[in-house]
């Protein structure tokens, strides 16, 4: 009866309301991002909305005001030859510059996957063509595709291939796209090759002795670990590759001036825009230069990249 009563009493306590936590607001996660967000909305942001717009109206300067042109921008460059054989060079850009970088990316993260001496000294030295700018590698080259002392021409002659005093860049469409890709390659392939190696990194080394285990030779390894497992690190690789492609500039100009056998999208960008002052139609080779990037970038990664969970 004692029991019961104590109980009843402390049934009849009211019963603890516990009061929400409120979450206050902390401003200084806020405050260190607002410079970055600040200087990316100014740099990249703003002047994207700026070159949509533009390249709906008719902007020359020499020829105010400026008047709505609606798609008559985008028609004109489909009607302008120079502009359409520069997009069929860049296009041979882009396949001879990703296909090859990526190659010989993978080829070359594969050799340094396995640790060796002198390891760390051979990739500080592959890194250099990346890291050169590109007017520096066409100085470079051009010496090298120089008709009279050029290295190229120069074992043509030793080995009689051909008249060794013969013009490389500039007369053959395609041996001067040809060449100036390569001269893309070898800049791009360090990046690719480090962003591979980054990823052969991360697989773990008890896989491949289970594959050896297995009895699985070298070949089977690779196609079963190393390439599944690599994939995203190619998939990013490739993505630069084509970003770095679509938009070259330097080496062709540099290699080949304004000739129309090597120039490229950017190239007509800066000639339309800056030379003939059709800054209409160059904010609108630029909107269809970016989005060409943007649709091909997506392509790469919804078909390339996976995602790997070990």
């Amino acid at each position: 009866m004692r029991d019961e009563v104590v109980l009843a009493g402390r049934n009849d306590r009211p019963a603890r309301t516990t009061r929400p936590l409120v979450r206050r607001f902390d401003a200084l996660p806020y405050v260190l991002v607002a410079p970055v967000a600040i200087f990316i909305v100014g740099l990249a942001i703003v002047p994207a909305l700026f070159t949509i717009i533009e390249s709906f109206f008719t902007v020359d300067e020499l020829n105010p005001p400026t008047r709505f042109a609606g798609l008559g921008n985008f028609v004109q460059l489909l009607h302008n030859h120079a502009v359409t054989n520069s997009a069929v060079n860049t296009a041979l850009y882009v396949v001879v510059g990703v296909t090859l970088s990526t190659v010989l990316g993978m080829a070359m993260a594969v050799l340094l996957q396995r640790p060796f001496r002198g390891r760390g000294l051979v990739i500080a030295i592959l890194i250099l063509p990346w890291a050169l700018p590109g007017v520096v590698e066409g100085i470079l080259w051009s010496g090298i595709f120089d008709p009279n002392a050029g290295l190229i021409n120069s074992l043509i002659a030793t080995f009689h291939l051909g008249a060794g005093d013969g013009v490389l860049l500039g007369q053959n469409r395609l041996l001067t796209v040809g060449l100036i890709g390569l001269v893309q390659v070898w800049q791009m392939t360090p990046l690719s090759t480090l962003l591979i190696f980054a990823a052969l990194q991360l697989i773990p080394e008890e896989l491949y002795e289970a594959a050896v285990v297995d009895g699985a030779n070298q070949w089977r390894r690779f196609t079963a670990i190393t390439l599944p497992l690599a994939r995203p690190g190619i998939a990013v690789a490739m993505v630069q590759a084509l970003i770095a492609t679509l938009n070259i500039f330097d080496q062709p100009y540099v290699l080949n001036g304004a000739a129309s056998t090597g120039s490229s999208v950017t190239m007509e960008t800066y000639f339309v825009s800056f030379q003939n002052l059709n800054f209409g139609q160059g904010y609108a080779l630029s909107l269809v230069v970016a989005l060409v990037t943007v649709a091909l970038s997506l392509l790469v990664v919804r078909f390339i990249y996976r995602k790997v969970e070990l």
